[in-house]
Order: structure tokens, then C-alpha cells, then sequence
């Protein structure tokens, strides 16, 4: 089939490398290339970068509301479009242009966490599983009917960033099955009850509170790493933790109990992984040695 690819970050490259194996993607359109790095010089999408590299067409528009836009899209004639971690809301226009419609990659079971966060918030709220739903797209925000999903448990020390990666494998599979038997798929409507939604992680979340219980501090840390990342103050040094696991233990909240096992509200976590600003990731043994850390982190 001819296919429109729509994604931007590292998450949706398996699926457009996936659907070009089998299909002509006609174009990929992804986010404008953003300032970044030390010199903020605009840097292209992982999924320009990947496209280019693979000999797609690329366009990023800033949006695709202006007629001018629809029309050029309308004009690559597509069967389909598939659409992962694009964002950029489509209009109905677009919605309608592929002969077949758009499906989308959603990284959770819908109903369950609808919107831009679905794998931070599976694991912040401690869900013993996810998956990923194919979904054929229409107006409302991750409403529309689901024709092909996969589930997938999360393990109790996995972080947001682990399962992305497996996520984002099993949402490039789960697509080229859904586009070899396309109309043969029934599409279930999505139930009303059971609706989340997953609202973008605001980094005011981010700051652990130790007076928490140590569930719930571990999920905070693994669900916000790699990125925002959950933080503690040590002394004047801000440090982002970002692997955990729940242990025994109880003290004053933000104590250190040994080593890195911190006392919260109710039980321990021992902290495995964390990053001083402007240093890498470390490991917990080798942070120890490097570091004067205070008996008590805020």
C-alpha cells in the first residue's frame, strides 16, 4: 500500500522502518526541527533523521490546519496513514484524505490512559500491565475504535524508559500485522467505562516527597526515568534518581537507613541508578564512592 508515516521521536522509528519493508511510504511527515544541544542548533526529528536515511520524502509542517497543507497532503494519494507519537493534532480533512484512514500506535489498553503520557502513568500508577492498541483515528482525543492490541506486564523494577523500548518494538509488529489484514480486522468501539486520561508530565511532579509511601515514591521514580526524572536535594547538590525498588525499612522520612535505602512515610526504597546534574547516570555502589551524600535527602 502506499502509506503516509506521521511520527517524531525515537519511539515511532521501529514502525516506520517496520512499514517500509512491505509498503511505499510516500512521505513521512514528522515535528519541525528544534533547537537543541549546547549551541541550540535546530536538530531534525529522529524520525527525519531515520526517514532520510531510508530515502523517504520528508515534510514538517509547523501545523496541517492551512487548506495549502490538506491539499498537498491529499495529493500523495495514500491508502493509508500511520500515525505514532506525532504531535501535532490532525484535522478532519487529513483524518479523511488516506482512501483507508489514519491508524495510530497508542502505547496503552485503551480506554485505559488516553493521551500524551500513557506509559509514564501505567507505571506511576502502579498498573501490573499495558500493551499497545491499533486504532483507527476520528476527532476525539484516543476515542476511536481499536482493531488490533497486544498486552505486555511490567515488571516490578522497570522504568518508563525500559518499557517504552519494548513498547515501541511491539507497536512497530502490532502495525505491519494490522496493515497486512487491513478490512479484515473487526473494530471494536471503545467501552465508557474504564476511560483515563494521561495528561502530560508536568515537572512539578517531579520532586520526591519522602513523607510518601515507598510505593509510591518508587513508581514516581521509576515512571518519571529517564526523563523528567525524579529529584531529592542532597545537601546543595540536586540529585535525579532513576532506578528503585521498594524494601524494608522504616526512619524518619528521607533518611538514609545504609547505603542508599531511604526511609519514606511507610517502608524503604533503595535507590539503584541516579544522576548529579551535569554528571552521567551511575550506579548506586559507584555514586556512593564519588560522593559525600547528607544522612538525611530532601
Amino acid at each position: 500500500m502506499r502509506v503516509i508515516f506521521m511520527g517524531t521521536p525515537d519511539f515511532s522509528v521501529p514502525a516506520l522502518r517496520a512499514v517500509a519493508v512491505g509498503h511505499d511510504v510516500v512521505c513521512a511527515y514528522t515535528q519541525p526541527p528544534r533547537p537543541a544541544g549546547r549551541g541550540r542548533r535546530d536538530r531534525p526529528s529522529p524520525v527525519q533523521v531515520a526517514a532520510e536515511a531510508a530515502g523517504i520524502p520528508v515534510r514538517h509542517p509547523a501545523s496541517l490546519k492551512g487548506a495549502e497543507e490538506q491539499a498537498a497532503l491529499r495529493a500523495l494519494d495514500a491508502d493509508v496513514a500511520v500515525v505514532v507519537a506525532y504531535g501535532l493534532i490532525l484535522p478532519q480533512a487529513v483524518l479523511d484524505a488516506p482512501g483507508r484512514g489514519c491508524l495510530n500506535i497508542h502505547a496503552s489498553l485503551l480506554p485505559r490512559w488516553r493521551g500524551a503520557a500513557p506509559i509514564q502513568r501505567a507505571v506511576m500508577a502502579g498498573d501490573a500491565g499495558t500493551g499497545i492498541s491499533i486504532m483507527e483515528m476520528e476527532a476525539g482525543l484516543d476515542t476511536g475504535p481499536v482493531i488490533l492490541r497486544a498486552d505486555t506486564p511490567i515488571g516490578p523494577e522497570e522504568t518508563a524508559g525500559d518499557l517504552h523500548d519494548r513498547l515501541s518494538v511491539l507497536g512497530a509488529d502490532l502495525i505491519v500485522s494490522a496493515l497486512g489484514r487491513l478490512g479484515a480486522l473487526p473494530a471494536t468501539v471503545q467501552p465508557e467505562t474504564g476511560v483515563t486520561y494521561a495528561a502530560k508530565i508536568d515537572k512539578a511532579e517531579a520532586r520526591i516527597d519522602w513523607t510518601r509511601p515507598a510505593a509510591e515514591v518508587d513508581r514516581l521514580i521509576r515512571g518519571l526515568s529517564p526523563f523528567p526524572g525524579a529529584w531529592c536535594a542532597a545537601g546543595g547538590t540536586r540529585l535525579k534518581l532513576l532506578r528503585s525498588r521498594v524494601v524494608e525499612g522504616q526512619g524518619v522520612p528521607g533518611m538514609r537507613l545504609d547505603g542508599l535505602r531511604i526511609a519514606c512515610g511507610e517502608g524503604a526504597v533503595e535507590i539503584l541508578e541516579l544522576q548529579r546534574e551535569g554528571r552521567r547516570p551511575q550506579a548506586a555502589g559507584e555514586a556512593l564512592r564519588g560522593m559525600d551524600l547528607p544522612e538525611k535527602l530532601d
